[in-house]
């Protein structure tokens, strides 16, 4: 009986270590199993993360492009309106220059002008011309530089016709170089007066006198073979002629007194010229 038992209880002590084995064994392979598991959860934790961390970078990156891109755009049109900013307040900043600059002129212009009427209405003929050429120049209105072209041109015309006849007065007492001076001066202040031609051969007379043949001449000969007054032009010729007599220019001296001859018929000096004319034919 005793022995049956200690059998059982054999078997019993190698069943429960059997069984204690085969627990061991699948705790052990349960515990791999849950190793494994731990794992590939690990694992794929890892790869979600990384996963996440890249989408999260590139969103990051993509919302940081379009930020900048947003930003940038914005800043070009801030830029751009501050230009236009710029450029509007220097357009203002010249035109508000421009019109000081043309408030400046006017006023100086109005200066000049009223001191320029004094001129005029005291009779200042020689002022007058100094400053018209600097008043012309002036943003003057229409009135104002219509007045000043005709005073201007009355003092040229006076201070040229008192020359000239100052030039006659000295050339009537023989002063040949106050006349001459007299008649340059003439001319220089009103070159297509009506009294030109006269000083011209009141001038050219002088210049004779005075032994200037060679300046006397050619003018001269502009007076005898045109101008304005025709009686000049008898005068100037025969005054050419004795201008060449005087320097010994026979021929050309003949080749005058012959043109004169058939020119002017009529003129009282005719038969003074016909008798020089033949003297010089005579001798030369």
């Amino acid at each position: 009986m005793h022995e049956y038992e200690l059998e059982e209880i054999k078997r019993e002590i190698v069943e429960s270590r059997s069984l204690s084995i085969k627990t061991n064994n699948l705790v052990n392979a349960l515990a791999a199993d849950l190793k494994s598991i731990a794992r590939r959860q690990l694992g794929y934790e890892r790869r979600s993360f990384i996963n996440s961390a890249t989408a999260y970078v590139v969103t990051i990156s993509v919302l940081l492009g379009v930020v900048k891109f947003a930003w940038d755009a914005k800043l070009d049109s801030v830029r751009a309106e501050h230009k236009d900013v710029d450029q509007q307040l220097d357009a203002l900043k010249r035109e508000a220059q421009s019109a000081e600059a043309r408030q400046e002129s006017e006023a100086k212009a109005r200066k000049e002008a009223e001191a320029f009427y004094k001129l005029i209405a005291a009779g200042k003929r020689q002022e007058v011309l100094q400053g018209y050429e600097s008043i012309a120049k002036l943003p003057l209105t229409a009135t104002e530089r219509a007045v000043f072209d005709a005073a201007a041109a009355s003092a040229r015309h006076e201070l040229s016709l008192i020359a000239y006849q100052t030039g006659l007065d000295h050339a009537r007492t023989g002063r040949w170089h106050e006349a001459q001076a007299a008649m340059q001066e003439s001319l220089a202040d009103e070159p297509s007066a009506a009294h030109a031609p006269e000083a011209r051969l009141v001038m050219a007379r002088a210049l004779k006198e005075l032994g200037r043949h060679r300046e006397a001449i050619p003018i001269l000969m502009d007076l005898s073979e045109a101008s304005a007054n025709k009686d000049v032009m008898d005068e100037a010729t025969l005054l050419l002629a004795d201008a060449q007599l005087d320097i010994q220019a026979w021929n050309d001296a003949k080749a005058t007194l012959r043109a004169f001859v058939r020119r002017f018929p009529q003129s009282p000096h005719i038969n003074d010229v016909r008798a020089k004319l033949a003297s010089v034919s005579l001798e030369h």
